[in-house]
């Protein structure tokens, strides 16, 4: 394929992918941004008031950038592993790997649909703060990096689950027994300087709290964690993850039998 020809094939699975979850926005958009609205309600107004403030911030102010990123997380992730799980069950994704487009366009079509879904809810999410409170963010371009770098990351890591699942029953175990208890002890609400010395060094080996810290550094300018820890560890992880899922689609693991 040239150049064009491979362009080509990557905005059409993109755009299919973009199609798909935009089509049922009442399932896709909306509920985590009501879900998000009732964590800026209850801990953001109500118990965050009690709480008073943390690290010099509002409750609500410190939480905003953990809670959206959150929502950036997980919709990138659960696209992709079903998406690319229905295409594997459907037959479609076989279709691709003989046809002729390279495979890093396919990851790169899944992973781009992902990443469009969970930025979106991102986005819808960082407007539903703005009915809270005040945002006044402090460092741009590390948050925008920090959240695309993000987005993608957990976008490559559902696909590799759905690449080994199995079952519909099967992608839902990574996010319910792995991915949503690194999101809450991830810094989401509450500072790790919180913790006692044990606790503060076992939660420094949980990846999610370098990137709830790192965007919370660039929103707010104060963080746990060295945001340049934050960079590299979410770039030797993106990296990493997306080599390793090249390889499962260049052998065909868990498509082909």
């Amino acid at each position: 394929m040239n150049t064009n020809q491979k362009i080509t094939a990557l905005k059409t699975i993109l755009i299919k992918e973009v199609l798909r979850f935009s089509r049922i926005w009442v399932q896709t958009i909306l509920p985590p941004a009501i879900t998000m609205s009732l964590y800026f309600v209850i801990f953001g107004n109500l118990i965050g008031k009690a709480i008073g403030e943390m690290d010099g911030f509002t409750y609500i102010d410190y939480i905003i950038p953990g809670l959206i990123m959150m929502s950036v997380i997980t919709n990138s992730y659960s696209n992709v592993v079903s998406s690319f799980f229905s295409a594997k069950l459907h037959g479609n994704i076989q279709e691709m790997l003989i046809s002729p487009i390279p495979n890093y366009i396919i990851l790169l079509g899944f992973v781009g649909g992902g990443m469009a879904r969970g930025l979106t809810v991102g986005l819808v999410v960082t407007l539903v703060s703005l009915l809270f409170t005040d945002m006044n963010i402090q460092h741009p371009i590390i948050t925008i990096l920090i959240v695309f770098m993000t987005s993608m990351l957990f976008s490559i890591a559902g696909l590799i689950n759905a690449i080994y699942a199995k079952t519909f029953d099967a992608i839902n175990i990574v996010p319910t027994f792995i991915l949503t208890p690194l999101t809450y002890l991830g810094g989401v609400f509450y500072s790790i300087n919180m913790l006692s010395e044990f606790w503060q060094t076992l939660s420094l080996a949980n990846p999610v709290l370098y990137m709830v810290n790192g965007f919370r550094y660039g929103i707010l300018g104060q963080s746990d964690i060295n945001p340049l820890a934050s960079f590299a560890l979410i770039m030797v992880f993106t990296s990493a993850l997306f080599f390793f899922a090249i390889r499962l689609l260049n052998k065909g693991v868990g498509i082909r039998t």
